[in-house]
């Protein structure tokens, strides 16, 4: 345990600040999943982010992705095709979120094994 003395109450308060700020980023039920089926193909149209993450509803996609897309992590691309056919792709910004991605994926495996052995 840390003696009185030794306890300096502010020393992480700079890295704490970032992790509340990432929090806020990526703060939600589904921001994570719908970035991720973002990496994982590049691009995706909306049916597809749809079909990716389960339970997700039309409306609460709608408003995830247009949060990402003001936090510059996403970019959203209409093409003229008939139906229009919107894309959305991951900005130089919102790659960055592939190491962490790529971590978590590695972890939830590791863990479904541990817990469920598969």
């Amino acid at each position: 345990m840390m003696e009185c003395e030794d306890f300096k109450p502010n020393e992480h308060k700079e890295e704490m600040m970032a992790v509340q700020d990432t929090m806020d980023v990526l703060r939600g039920k589904w921001k994570i999943e719908v970035l991720s089926s973002i990496c994982f193909y590049n691009k995706r149209r909306f049916s597809d982010i749809l079909n990716d993450v389960n339970g997700i509803s039309n409306k609460m996609l709608s408003k995830e992705l247009k949060e990402l897309e003001i936090n510059q992590m996403i970019t959203r691309t209409i093409l003229d095709t008939h139906p229009v056919t919107i894309l959305y792709q991951l900005t130089e910004h919102g790659k960055t979120l592939g190491t962490i991605i790529d971590n978590m994926t590695e972890w939830g495996k590791m863990h479904r094994k541990k817990i469920i052995g598969k």
